[in-house]
């Protein structure tokens, strides 16, 4: 479960303006801070300077790791465990194995996805601290965490306030 950390959040009018304040913190050399918005904003993942996601790389792997068993256990019941000769098809019957192959790749590639989203998103979030219930639908903030190399509330403030945040508050646990 994540671990719950103070701060100073700084509101933003609108999301081109967080995109740019987002931009301007990562100038600033601060490199733990969050951005909170109603929706996704295009760009903000490079404004922070966040890497890609792990996120496809799992799906890959198990997609391959579901489609080599769903190989090996079609192969393993009709040749090993009952091999019936049906009108002389082979034992490996690839034509026939296909719908099986294909449903175990998406089957273990979707519940391994959803499985590492948990795990990486740090979920479930038993009561989540609320900065301002607006957040979800209407408002726009960027959040310095005290865990920040060089923090220091004074500092986050001032540099909130010259990317033109509206409202500055420290916050207690987020």
């Amino acid at each position: 479960m994540s671990k719950y950390v103070s701060g100073v959040v700084g509101f933003i009018e609108d999301d081109h303006k967080l995109l740019a304040a987002a931009k301007k913190t990562y100038a600033a050399g601060y490199r733990e801070f969050d951005t909170i918005s109603p929706f996704p904003i295009h760009g903000m993942d490079a404004a922070m300077g966040l890497g890609r996601s792990a996120i496809p790389w799992v799906t890959f792997f198990a997609g391959l790791t579901g489609c080599s068993f769903g190989l090996w256990f079609t192969w393993w019941t009709s040749a090993v465990n009952y091999p019936v000769n049906v009108g002389g098809k082979p034992f490996m019957s690839l034509p026939a194995f296909i719908p099986i192959l294909f449903e175990l790749t998406i089957l273990f590639g979707a519940l391994s996805s959803v499985g590492a989203m948990f795990i990486l998103n740090g979920l479930p979030k038993v009561k989540p601290p609320v900065i301002d219930p607006d957040l979800t639908c209407s408002k726009f903030a960027l959040f310095i965490p005290e865990t920040e190399t060089g923090y220091s509330p004074e500092k986050a403030e001032s540099h909130l306030k010259s990317i033109g945040a509206t409202d500055i508050r420290r916050v207690a646990e987020f």
